[in-house]
């Protein structure tokens, strides 16, 4: 978590992330935000919450913040963070990201990206998620700072609203950046839809094999390796599975279909997590004659 506190009465913008303190979306998104000299910059390091053990907080070094790394959960930083406990005021808007790789459709539910703007949600208080479709071997670190500076445009606008009171307080947005940003076909209002990488599993014999899933369960193709014997093998009596890619839907005219096509995707959120209708239906008639 990181936080610039200067005084000033400019907007207070809390950021947390699900990758950590040094991740580049998180550092070019502060970076970005820092150098714009319009905000008070709070940055934090799934909907999960640490219950029963204290979490920690330890100052580290970003540029134009006062920065702690903490370590808890997305949640855990955004709950701490608008507390008044680790710093003495509440942020005008909580920000969620930039995270690596999209977050888009029934993956939505997986996110610690997300899971850190609806914290801020629950508790009030406006905010968003940003997500990067990053793929590995098209893209480099510096499109990292693409994305952030195309979302500034959202900021500065939700601001005013929030400052004008005129911000709805019962949704958060969603926002995720195309794999070619630099390029993008603007910003397009979308909805959550049913879009899903198909997982499955396979069997390996060291940590390294098999590449690294991405937070959002894509695999980050820079990483694929093949039989890695300089790896840390298991025990014989432990047995080692990592997921991979069987395969995709994606649902027309929805969030992730929108991100395909190269649009930046908004997309209004909440918190509940209703069936639909035709299944209300059925339990309806169900349940007085279930035993």
């Amino acid at each position: 978590m990181a936080c610039c506190v200067d005084g000033s009465d400019r907007p207070k913008i809390l950021v947390t992330n699900d990758d950590g303190i040094d991740a580049p979306g998180l550092q070019a998104l502060v970076r970005v935000l820092v150098s714009t000299n319009r905000y008070e910059v709070l940055s934090a390091v799934s909907h999960s919450v640490t219950w029963r053990n204290p979490i920690s907080a330890q100052r580290v070094h970003i540029d134009g913040a006062t920065a702690f790394a903490i370590s808890g959960t997305p949640a855990d930083c955004t709950s701490l963070g608008i507390s008044k406990t680790l710093f003495p005021s509440m942020p005008d808007l909580v920000i969620s990201g930039i995270n690596m790789g999209s977050n888009c459709g029934y993956h939505i539910v997986y996110s610690g990206t997300v899971a850190g703007a609806r914290e801020a949600f629950l508790n009030g208080l406006p905010s968003i998620s940003l997500s990067y479709d990053w793929v590995g071997g098209t893209n480099k670190i510096h499109d990292y700072t693409l994305a952030a500076e195309a979302c500034l445009p959202i900021v500065d606008a939700l601001l005013i609203e929030i400052k004008n009171k005129t911000y709805p307080q019962n949704c958060f947005l969603n926002i995720c950046f195309p794999t070619d940003v630099a390029n993008h076909k603007g910003y397009k209002l979308t909805q959550q839809g049913r879009s899903l990488i198909k997982m499955g599993w396979r069997q390996v014999i060291s940590e390294t094999q098999g590449g690294k899933m991405l937070s959002t369960m894509a695999m980050d193709t820079d990483s694929l390796t093949s039989m890695d014997m300089d790896g840390v093998a298991m025990p014989q009596e432990h047995l080692l599975f990592r997921r991979e890619v069987r395969g995709r839907y994606i649902e027309d005219n929805t969030d992730y279909h929108a991100l395909q096509q190269g649009y930046i995707t908004v997309t209004p959120l909440g918190a509940l997590s209703n069936a639909e209708i035709d299944c209300q239906a059925f339990f309806k008639e169900w349940l007085p004659s279930a035993p």
